[in-house]
């Protein structure tokens, strides 16, 4: 049920990518040949107005092919017979669609249960950011440069940037008044694995998030993992875990830690490293509220952005190395998480399942939309680049060359993701 529940997700992003390629064809007069549902040998078909319609064998993608779009000139209702805006705006539709499948889906996630603005929920007594004015209620609307519309937003940018121990600049709302502070946090010192569980939560101790680049990241150790044991101590629970760093506090040596990743038990050597620890001194809200009409539509058009930004922030970390192509999942490693993602919301209620699937799409039509624009060959951010290159010089590149080089970067992602799904494979076992 699982896999079925994730091909159709896939499906469902990926046809909606190809409809959008489909129909602005169409309005652009250019003969779409073949529009298909799956891939493989083709199970059904039919012919009107002469596009051919096709059911494939395998249930997942799809396709939009269109006369002439590799090149070759077959008279007026061609691809390549067209003017360079007209196929921009048939290049483009497949990202845009992409997106605003992902609004859609928003609304109907922030109707039914709400959306989570950056509330703060507490501000500890004493602390450098209480003594700089902020208080409970105020709305963080931008923390260190970056924007913030929700609390995920302002989770995600603590959570791969770290909390600075020098300074922080917040930006919030009390009472439609817009405040700016800036403080030093409090800090000190001490032994850390990178890693956060709930000590206050029943059950196993589960991995509720990592640090990039600390200890327990680089043991291989993942989100949603659970640890069993540390040096020989069994760990049954989140309290367990606790009082277990109570009584043998970290010192920089290492620890052989036993931790279940699926229904397989792995052991790793874990180092602790000392580290400036900062705090933030005040909690914000996570958990999701009502909204009014307008506010669902400005929090699914927040909710898009986050998406956004955070597709592209961790494409600007994979360049700069701070992501490897080891973190990267494929269909297989998102296929797991769904159905992981199923296993934990069953215990909550079939509402809670539907709305997690329904998350799971936004993030995948979001990242296909963005992750297509990247400028790379064979992608439709590479068919853009040669497209403004003709739209600048007056004439296109030759067809044979960008026929090669699209060849070759179709190449490098097939590469890439057979590497990928290999590494979701060995992450699973």
């Amino acid at each position: 049920m699982k896999i079925i529940l994730a091909i159709l997700i896939f499906s469902v992003v990926v046809i909606i990518h190809e409809l959008g390629h489909f129909l602005l064809a169409k309005a652009n007069h250019i003969m779409v040949t073949e529009f298909s549902v799956g891939m493989g040998p083709t199970l059904l078909s039919t012919v009107k107005n002469e596009t051919k319609y096709s059911l494939k064998l395998l249930p997942f993608g799809g396709s939009c092919m269109m006369l002439g779009e590799n090149g070759e000139e077959d008279g007026e209702s061609s691809f390549n017979s067209k003017s360079v805006w007209a196929r921009m705006s048939v290049i483009i539709a497949g990202p845009l669609f992409n997106m605003i499948l992902a609004f859609f889906i928003s609304i109907v996630i922030i109707s039914l249960a709400g959306a989570d603005p950056a509330r703060v929920t507490s501000v500890k007594e004493g602390s450098a950011v209480a003594q700089a004015g902020l208080q409970e209620g105020d709305i963080i609307t931008r923390y260190e440069g970056s924007g913030i519309s929700i609390g995920r937003e302002l989770y995600t940018k603590i959570n791969l940037d770290g909390i600075p121990s020098d300074e922080i600049t917040l930006d919030y709302e009390r009472d439609g008044e817009a405040h700016s502070i800036t403080y030093v946090p409090d800090a000190e010192e001490k032994y850390m694995l990178g890693y956060t569980y709930y000590p206050d939560v029943e059950g196993k101790a589960e991995v509720v998030t990592l640090m990039l680049g600390h200890p327990m990241a680089k043991a291989g150790i993942q989100v949603g993992d659970y640890i069993l044991e540390i040096d020989g101590t069994v760990i049954n629970s989140n309290k367990e875990l606790e009082q277990y760093f109570k009584d043998h506090p970290m010192d920089g040596n290492s620890m052989e830690i036993t931790y279940q990743h699926g229904d397989r038990l792995h052991d790793t050597t874990v180092t602790p490293e000392l580290t400036k620890n900062a705090e933030l001194g005040f909690g914000f809200n996570l958990a999701r509220e009502k909204q009014s009409p307008l506010g669902i539509l400005k929090y699914s058009i927040d909710e898009i952005k986050y998406w956004v930004k955070t597709t592209v922030k961790s494409i600007g970390m994979l360049v700069t190395g701070k992501f490897t192509v080891n973190d990267l999942s494929g269909t297989v490693g998102v296929v797991e998480q769904i159905g992981k993602t199923i296993d934990e919301s069953k215990s909550d209620g079939g509402f809670y399942v539907m709305l997690n699937l329904l998350n799971f799409t936004i993030l995948l039509s979001a990242n296909l939309g963005i992750m297509n624009l990247i400028p790379f060959p064979a992608l439709d951010g590479g068919r853009l680049v040669f497209l403004v290159i003709e739209a600048i010089r007056g004439k296109g590149i030759k067809q044979e060359v960008e026929g090669m080089v699209n060849f070759a970067g179709l190449m490098l992602l097939m590469a890439l993701m057979v590497f990928v799904m290999f590494n979701d494979i060995r992450k699973i076992f």
